[in-house]
């Protein structure tokens, strides 16, 4: 499963940034614009919703089993929300296996 999770962080960060970067080079940091297109239609505004609240969803479930499993550098995969969940997720996940592979907390669910 570690080098699913790998790969998936490769193609959570490549993907999404390959998308935002052009328009991040043409708008520059315009969070303004921002907003207004990712509110522009029903279709954006459910998709940015679903993303925000999977954003939430993530930042618990880091915190929460990261804590309960006494994992450190929890700081790394809250800092990979700034690609996005696609990035941060899988990096957590990741970063679960390693520590339980290592003998880290008791795995018990």
């Amino acid at each position: 499963m570690r080098v699913l999770y790998a790969l998936l962080c490769v193609a959570g960060t490549v993907w999404p940034l390959a998308q935002f970067a052009p328009w991040l080079a043409v708008h520059g940091l315009d969070l303004g614009l921002l907003l207004q297109q990712a509110m522009a239609s029903p279709v954006a505004a459910f998709a940015w919703s679903d993303v925000l609240v999977s954003g939430l969803v993530t930042t618990v479930l880091i915190l929460a089993e990261g804590r309960r499993l006494g994992m450190r550098r929890l700081w790394l995969p809250l800092l990979g929300l700034g690609v996005g969940v696609s990035l941060a997720l899988p990096l957590f996940l990741l970063l679960r296996e390693r520590h339980l592979a290592a003998g880290g907390g008791d795995g018990r669910v």
